[in-house]
């Protein structure tokens, strides 16, 4: 099967199966000198493609913070069921192609964050840069991905794969999104005062905020504000 039809009935197959997006990046994007952070090669050295799935957060799950974060984390949990059955569903579809493939463990396990650094809330890899590079959005002044119809209202998983797909292409305009260099809500929102103004984040501050207030619960103040 073609690199095109292969890719075609995945996105095909992750709608059916009740993802809101679907994308592809071209693996080699995480060797571009910029990017700061955990590359898939380092998982799986002959990795190809990155497959991004996501699914749409209800928005009362955000309009009950910040008293309701225990509603507002188990609705993203569900949201993180979710794309695990359908990531399972499409990854055995490449392996019944000849390829291989893993799925990446979506932000915000209900695990208790077993994946990534505590300090710094560092995963695997990046799903979000790997989700820009697949022109499935922006960043906003918070860090997120911005989706052009959901906003940050997403959960996302990936997909590692040595199957070359054919691969989406990141907005030629740069990261940000054009409305945050106005906004600053998130900024003003931040409980932990992480968000600073010249779009820096202090992922220590995030992630201490969260384990040592919340008790792993999760925030969400800066995707509520957020008017995109």
């Amino acid at each position: 099967m073609s690199r095109y039809s292969l890719s075609g009935n995945l996105r095909d197959a992750a709608f059916q199966r009740g993802a809101d997006l679907f994308g592809i990046a071209d693996a080699s994007c995480f060797l571009n000198p910029g990017y700061q952070g955990n590359r898939p090669q380092g998982i799986m050295p002959e990795v190809s493609s990155v497959i991004l799935l996501g699914v749409s957060i209800p928005r009362g799950a955000f309009a009950t913070l910040p008293r309701g974060r225990g509603e507002y984390t188990n609705t993203l949990m569900a949201g993180t069921a979710t794309l695990r059955i359908i990531a399972f569903s499409l990854a055995r579809h490449v392996e019944r192609e000849g390829y291989h493939a893993t799925i990446v463990p979506t932000d915000g396990s209900e695990f208790g964050y077993w994946y990534a650094d505590r300090e710094t809330l560092m995963a695997d890899l990046s799903l979000k840069y790997a989700a820009y590079h697949a022109g499935l959005g922006l960043f906003g002044m918070h860090h997120l991905l911005i989706h052009p119809d959901y906003g940050a209202r997403i959960r996302m998983t990936g997909i590692l794969t040595d199957a070359p797909l054919e691969a989406g292409k990141a907005n030629p305009g740069g990261f940000l999104h054009p409305r945050c260099a106005e906004c600053k809500k998130c900024v003003d929102a931040c409980p932990a005062h992480a968000i600073s103004p010249d779009g820096t984040i202090d992922r220590r501050a995030c992630a201490n905020y969260m384990f040592s207030e919340l008790g792993v619960l999760r925030c969400g103040m800066c995707i509520k504000v957020c008017p995109l």
